[in-house]
């Protein structure tokens, strides 16, 4: 029987070669992209699943709670690590280690007393035999109780072992030397396996804790309880039968035997455990060393996108099959007649099926190149076409052949199967109207597929106008023909910073140059709580810091709208705040804040002046209170301006990197344009603007390929009703005016649906965006008016061809 079934099945495909064709490339389509999401959702749900006992394993980190706003640290404080591990109960492991900056250069000593330089090396932590405690990696020299026990050690993963000494074995490079940033003196004393499976803890260089406090911790830092550094970070994992509501009191009631409240300082208790699990998607914490972080809220738009294509797919399989049952009606009633039970005809479709599905899935590995290449942006590097030979990958497959098989096959195979044997032989099967049970439901259906459409259309255009607004909104400083780079961190000599700015001065092409700790708009801030008092009154107000020399305003066309510019001192002796600062204070006119004393880390600071607001951040967050001081110790980052008439800004900046080389020949040269940072802000929504680009040409696609199959389908069956009109005298126009009316009213109604739901889903949106766009009704329009454009485009090609095709040829056979 399966046999006859698979004969039946191939004759059919064949017979109706282009409605097979609609259904298997809309099908590989929605396959596709479901095969290459599942890779993508697979992949970041597997990071650190492989941990032994992972589910007990814990971050501490810090949620601090300032003039009723929240601020999130991925850290502790550093002696927090030593207090939880001899006073807690309850705790199997305690793993405390820092996170040492990227960019560490590392000297090799080799044989002859030669040594070779490597430069701007990452991934590298200060950690104990705890480390290796918490997480099992397996040892290729060296033992994990004593490698990291005393100062002056280091440990090395497999993979930097052979860069570091590329000629040696395990044991050889036991004993060798390495030296950190020229000072730090280590030996190697163990070789640890690279960890292959997805992780965020992708450190290869481990030192010991005791050189840390050796060599670079202050002393001022060890019994320092206030505050959170993200470098210090503490793992413990709980005892089998502790919980996490235990600990969290525990951490209370540590926070409160070290810490020293300040006057009008809030109670919230800052330490917070936060499951292993949860490191590689919280945005809040981040992970370690910039490494990429998953999004939930990406991936389920994903799994959307996927489910849309498919259910796409299945419409216009469900809706052609449907359509053209009528031609299949006498064959369902010749096999009723001969003994065909409705399961064994159900099961005949189903086959059917199943064999278009497997086809598409088929096609659909062959455009997986094509998928990955349209979500690039979301697509990992360990993501590849090759990775679908993996046998899980396969399974999935076959899974999602039979659930779409059965997705879109169960529905036309049981209407198919109902058919009376008697009626179907007498040429009364199907009514043809319009009006029944089967023709409704194709109707709900096109309308199903073009709401879906046009949502998508209307949700790309609203966030290209939203990305469009971002980039071109005046934020309140000079952006174009700014580049701003940062010297070495660990440099603490004055004279090298002000050797380089008189050098870039020198250059032609530079017009300005300023120092600072950060740009004007910058990823990161520096904040700190600062008290005004009047009276007897007290205004305790959390403010973003920049410390900038005398050029800074200047250079980024700061607005001062009342009083002055700071003097340039060895140390925060004035202040220029902004408005939302002066404001928060409780002045009504800025000139109101002039000579007023806030208190700042222990000093009284006066306001010299205040500058009309700016954007330092984001358009997701509203203006912060800012204050800028002068604190040259900070000044680590240069700012230049441009000139605007250069020929060549390349030429320029090899210049400014010349320059840069003289001063500090051993550091690596990185530069940004301060444009480029803005643009960088939104970069998750231009990736969400290209996806959702895509999908909406795909499901346009998709559904115009429906459109298309069930427009040469019903012409096929007007073609004599067709004929007759136009021997009557009815024109070309009037005849694909008659064919189209009723496609373009369902299209309509799809926009009245398709309406609500994108303006809902776009004001959603739009909350996550302190300044934003207002929601233009034009964009809604300009869908629909495109949705019918496009649709009649895919209705007209056929329906003039019918119109105008010789009626004498279509009335013959009557």
């Amino acid at each position: 029987m399966l046999k006859n079934f698979l004969t039946i099945a191939f004759r059919n495909i064949w017979r109706n070669k282009g409605f097979s064709l609609i259904n298997i490339l809309s099908l590989s389509i929605g396959i596709s992209a479901s095969l290459v999401i599942y890779l993508l959702v697979q992949h970041h749900f597997s990071f650190d699943k492989f941990h032994k006992d992972g589910d007990r394993i814990y971050r501490v980190v810090s949620k601090f709670t300032f003039s009723g706003e929240s601020f999130y640290n991925s850290g502790v404080s550093y002696p927090m690590g030593k207090a939880v591990r001899s006073e807690f109960t309850g705790l199997s492991e305690v793993a405390a280690f820092t996170l040492w900056d990227a960019g560490v250069k590392v000297n090799v000593a080799l044989d002859g007393g030669r040594e070779q330089k490597f430069k701007g090396q990452k991934n590298i932590i200060f950690a104990d035999e705890n480390y290796f405690n918490l997480f099992q990696y397996t040892w290729l020299a060296g033992s994990p109780e004593t490698s990291l026990n005393e100062p002056s050690q280091v440990v090395l993963t497999e993979t930097k072992a052979k860069a570091y000494f590329p000629q040696l074995s395990y044991e050889q490079i036991i004993g060798r030397e390495l030296i950190f940033n020229d000072t730090i003196r280590t030996t190697v004393t163990g070789i640890v396996k690279d960890i292959t499976e997805n992780t965020d803890f992708t450190f290869n260089t481990f030192v010991s804790t005791s050189t840390q406090e050796k060599f670079i911790v202050k002393p001022a830092d060890l019994n320092d309880w206030d505050g959170a550094n993200s470098s210090y970070q503490l793992l413990i994992k709980l005892a089998p039968q502790s919980t996490p509501e235990q600990i969290q009191k525990q951490l209370a009631s540590l926070y409160v035997k070290h810490h020293k409240p300040q006057p009008a300082e809030s109670t919230t208790v800052p330490s917070l455990l936060q499951p292993l699990d949860d490191i590689h998607f919280n945005s809040k914490y981040g992970t370690y060393f910039d490494n990429p972080l998953g999004s939930k809220s990406s991936l389920n738009g994903l799994l959307a996108v996927a489910a849309f294509l498919l259910s796409l797919a299945c419409i216009n399989f469900i809706n052609l099959t449907t359509a053209k049952s009528l031609q299949r009606a006498k064959e369902i009633g010749v096999r009723k007649t001969m003994g065909g039970s409705k399961l064994q005809i159900i099961l005949q479709f189903l086959n059917e099926t199943f064999l278009l599905t497997l086809l598409a899935t088929i096609l659909s590995v062959a455009l997986v190149p094509f998928v990955l290449k349209v979500l690039a942006d979301f697509i990992p590097e360990g993501i590849n076409a090759t990775i679908i030979q993996r046998p899980e990958i396969i399974i999935f497959l076959l899974i999602l052949s039979i659930g779409v098989s059965l997705l879109a096959g169960l529905y036309p195979a049981f209407i198919l199967s109902r058919y009376n044997p008697v009626i179907v032989l007498k040429n009364q099967a199907v009514s043809t109207n319009g009006k029944t049970g089967t023709a409704r439901i194709r109707k709900f259906l096109i309308v199903s597929q073009f709401v879906i459409a046009q949502v998508f259309i209307m949700a790309t255009l609203m966030v290209s106008n939203q990305i469009s607004y971002m980039l071109n909104k005046d934020l309140g400083f000079k952006k174009d023909a700014i580049i701003h780079f940062q010297t070495n961190f660990n440099d603490t000599v004055a004279s090298h910073r002000s050797a380089l700015k008189n050098k870039l001065l020198a250059i032609p092409e530079v017009a300005a140059v300023s120092l600072s700790n950060n740009p004007v708009a910058a990823t990161g801030t520096w904040s700190s709580t600062m008290k005004y008092r009047q009276g007897k009154n007290e205004i305790e107000t959390h403010v973003q810091l920049k410390m900038a020399d005398t050029n800074y305003l200047k250079m980024y066309q700061l607005n001062l709208l009342t009083g002055r510019n700071v003097i340039q001192s060895d140390s925060i002796t004035q202040f220029v705040i902004n408005e939302a600062y002066s404001k928060s204070l409780g002045f009504k006119n800025p000139h109101e804040a002039l000579g007023k004393v806030v208190e700042y880390d222990g000093r009284k600071v006066p306001v010299v002046g205040v500058i009309a607001d700016f954007h330092q951040q984001s358009l997701h967050n509203a203006i912060k209170p800012l204050a800028i001081g002068s604190w040259p110790t900070n000044h680590r980052t240069f700012n230049i301006a441009l000139n605007a008439g250069s020929d060549s800004w390349q030429s320029a900046i090899k210049k400014i990197e010349n320059a840069f080389k003289e001063v500090y020949p051993e550091d690596e040269f990185e530069y940004s344009f301060q444009d480029e940072t803005i643009k960088n802000y939104y970069e998750y929504e231009r990736k969400v603007s290209r996806l959702l680009s895509w999908s909406a040409g795909l499901a346009i696609f998709i559904s115009c390929l429906g459109l298309l199959g069930l427009v040469i389908y019903i012409i096929n069956q007007k073609t004599k009703e067709i004929g007759i009109r136009k021997v009557i005298g009815a024109s070309v126009q009037q005849i694909v005016m008659l064919l189209s009316a009723d496609f373009l009213k369902l299209i309509a109604i799809a926009f009245l649906f398709a309406f609500p739901i994108s303006w809902y889903a776009a004001h959603k949106w739009l909350e996550n965006f302190t300044y934003r766009i207002n929601i233009p009704v034009t964009i809604f329009i300009l869908t629909g008016i495109l949705a019918m454009l496009l649709a009649l485009i895919t209705i007209s090609f056929h329906a003039v061809k019918a119109a105008r095709a010789n009626p004498i040829k279509s009335l013959r056979t009557e």
